[in-house]
């Protein structure tokens, strides 16, 4: 296989996010809730691997024709933003006027927070909250917590989203990697399991899902606050 077809296959790759996407919604309209999320988990292992194979097999050089970081933007918008607020509406877990509001909030800010140049930093982490509001809609969906509590969390992280607040990539940001890639993993495994068991994994499932979606909320804030060693 040559390169060019190695690139194009990365691609490839990545364009499958819109068929898993597609999926999802499918589920979602059907208020296939568990099998919503599992299409979604899909999706985030494919876009957790696909940056490192463009990287390797250098899709820039090889298959330019296609760019690779706005197909990566579209899918990422559709998977981590609209769907995931799309069932956070549709499931009634915030009732009245706050799920209208949390629809809204989520939605629009992402659609800025994407367009954002900025939204990378040296170290290849995020400024601002990136947007992955698939994590905390599922993370709703397994604690059902009250729907205050829920919009609280949602006015918070789409107002990080716009200040100098740092949060990590767990495969491109290298400092504490070889913890948060585990983390990561381990936390798509836990989401993964709590879908595929209709959101009733057990209290011990639930506390793991707590404990690594804060380390991945909080250690870029954490980094930021402890000074590196040179």
């Amino acid at each position: 296989m040559t390169n060019e077809y190695r690139a194009l296959s990365v691609h490839l790759l990545t364009a499958t996010g819109a068929v898993f996407a597609m999926l999802a919604m499918l589920a979602a309209v059907d208020a296939r809730w568990d099998l919503m999320f599992l299409w979604l988990v899909v999706a985030f292992a494919v876009d957790g691997v696909d940056g490192p194979l463009a990287r390797h097999y250098n899709v820039k050089t090889y298959a330019p024709q296609f760019d690779g970081v706005l197909l990566d933007l579209i899918i990422d918008y559709l998977t981590y933003v609209f769907i995931p607020a799309f069932a956070l509406f549709k499931s009634d877990l915030m009732s009245g006027w706050t799920g209208w509001a949390a629809i809204i909030v989520i939605t629009f800010a992402s659609a800025m927070y994407f367009a954002d140049t900025r939204m990378k930093t040296k170290d290849n982490s995020f400024s601002g909250f990136p947007g992955c509001w698939n994590m905390l809609v599922l993370v709703i969906f397994a604690l059902e917590p009250n729907h205050w509590v829920s919009l609280g969390l949602v006015t918070v992280l789409a107002g990080a989203m716009f200040v100098p607040l740092k949060f990590i990539h767990p495969i491109r940001t290298e400092r504490w990697r070889p913890l948060s890639l585990p983390i990561a993993l381990i936390w798509t495994a836990l989401a993964g399991w709590t879908a595929w068991v209709d959101f009733n994994p057990g209290p011990l499932v639930h506390t793991a899902l707590l404990i690594t979606s804060a380390y991945l909320l909080l250690v870029g804030i954490a980094q930021q606050v402890i000074p590196q060693r040179s």
